[in-house]
């Protein structure tokens, strides 16, 4: 399958490094892995989460445009797996918008979780959630565990320092979802979903698992499991491998006891993670980074147009309509004629890296289906309200030798956009809202508005 030539270009401009520490403390890997057999099974998930858990609201305020409530929680998982969760991560954040009057007697509230690098709210609010307002559509921004009011004083921008620091992550976002959705049907919202784009919408997939009742999810530019995306994609350029292997090989927790029990899910022999590299292979990818330094759009230019997408759509006047619409053209222009190219062949050094660190990806590959994938987790209870948003020459998400969402989860929808992971993101964010409020309607049609009256904020 193709890969967008814009998905190379976009990782190779970024710094984040990804498990600059390794895989995390055995014990600690131990533990999650047994506790994940009790979040993927949905009925003794829901027993972990108490329907009046407590939630404290920090501010209040009334807009021109919006209603914004902010409020906290402890994270369920630090009470649940004491000593795993650091104390920044510990208490969960969140923003509320909410329209300054309903459109309808239905009050639908949707959840919005992070996708890698989003810290804070200002860009899930601006960009997702006050558009949906005009479709009366609400949202609970919320912040991603190690991201912005929850990142660890030592650790730089996103760059998580343990692999097993995303099973925390996941492990946090499942149980504080089902905080607040307890909490918003307490109040009296309803339909209520859960959508996020990236590694955000995979995480509102394994959330939306373990809701015991019909929930709008819509995951964009995510898949089944984020095994492919660490071992095979872009991704996989960020990660030294080379220390992976070595604690690995030189840790017997790791090679003989947590390796045996972490079940890779699909069949290996279909991906390109099996296949060695040929000579001619490793020559293309070093004519490929010679070619792409004199076709590339460059650092500031990319990064420039994204700000522009956002400024934009959140109605800022940072800079003039005149000026954003000609750059935004031009840029887009060049972009537009960056064609795809065969799939993607990582660097020279990270092709010999990966030979050296074989046992380390099949752990990788291994420990990320057993706590990521779709098919260890229970199924939604109505699937028909699921629509997937997924880019075809995906370079961050392989979906090549994967179980698909719709076969998984019978009944789902899945969308293909004719681009890439960074390219959706720039330019089809209107199709990610669209498919929000499609399926929101769909779900409408399903219940009766809510009949308790909203309590005060």
């Amino acid at each position: 399958m193709p890969v967008s030539r814009l998905d190379v270009i976009y990782r190779k401009l970024l710094l984040t490094k990804f498990f600059t520490k390794g895989w995390g403390v055995p014990a600690h890997l131990e533990r999650l892995f047994n506790f994940r057999k009790i979040m993927s099974n949905r009925e003794t998930c829901c027993e972990l989460v108490p329907k009046d858990y407590p939630i404290t609201i920090i501010n209040s305020q009334k807009y021109s445009d919006c209603h914004i409530v902010e409020g906290k929680f402890r994270s369920p998982f630090a009470l649940h797996l004491p000593g795993l969760v650091s104390p920044e991560v510990q208490d969960a954040f969140f923003q509320m918008v909410l329209p300054l009057q309903w459109s309808s007697d239905y009050k639908p509230m949707c959840i919005h979780l992070a996708g890698t690098g989003d810290h804070y709210f200002w860009r899930r609010r601006n960009i997702m959630a006050k558009p949906l307002l005009k479709a009366g559509i609400g949202a609970i921004i919320l912040e991603n565990p190690f991201y912005g009011l929850r990142k660890p004083k030592d650790q730089i921008r996103s760059s998580v320092h343990y692999v097993s620091d995303i099973f925390v992550m996941g492990g946090c976002l499942i149980l504080e979802c089902l905080v607040l959705l307890n909490w918003c049907e307490r109040l009296g919202f309803g339909p209520l979903g859960v959508t996020g784009i990236s590694m955000g919408g995979h995480m509102a997939s394994l959330a939306a698992t373990n809701w015991p009742k019909p929930l709008v999810l819509v995951p964009c530019l995510s898949w089944s499991t984020a095994s492919s995306v660490f071992t095979e994609g872009v991704m996989s350029e960020s990660i030294n491998w080379d220390m992976l292997q070595d604690q690995y090989m030189n840790d017997q927790l790791y090679c003989e006891q947590l390796s045996k029990a972490c079940k890779i899910v699909d069949d290996p022999f279909a991906c390109n993670l099996s296949k060695s590299f040929t000579d001619s292979q490793v020559q293309y990818g070093i004519d490929l980074a010679e070619e792409l330094k004199a076709s590339y759009v460059t650092p500031y230019e990319l990064v420039n147009v994204i700000k522009m997408n956002d400024v934009a759509e959140s109605s800022c006047q940072a800079i003039t309509d005149k000026a954003s619409s000609a750059a935004k053209e031009k840029i887009i222009s060049r972009i537009s004629s960056i064609k795809n190219i065969p799939p993607f062949i990582p660097s020279k050094n990270i092709i010999e890296m990966k030979k050296r660190a074989k046992e380390a990806l099949w752990f990788m590959r291994g420990m990320m289906d057993e706590c990521t994938h779709l098919k260890n987790f229970s199924v939604p209870v109505d699937t028909s309200l699921v629509i997937s948003i997924t880019a075809k020459t995906d370079g961050y998400v392989p979906r090549r030798g994967v179980s698909k969402l719709d076969e998984i989860w019978p009944g789902a929808t899945v969308k293909y956009l004719d681009c890439g992971h960074v390219g959706a993101y720039i330019f089809y964010r209107n199709i990610f809202r669209d498919a929000i409020i499609e399926a929101f309607n769909k779900a409408k049609k399903q219940t009766s508005p809510s009949s308790p009256a909203i309590h005060d904020i």
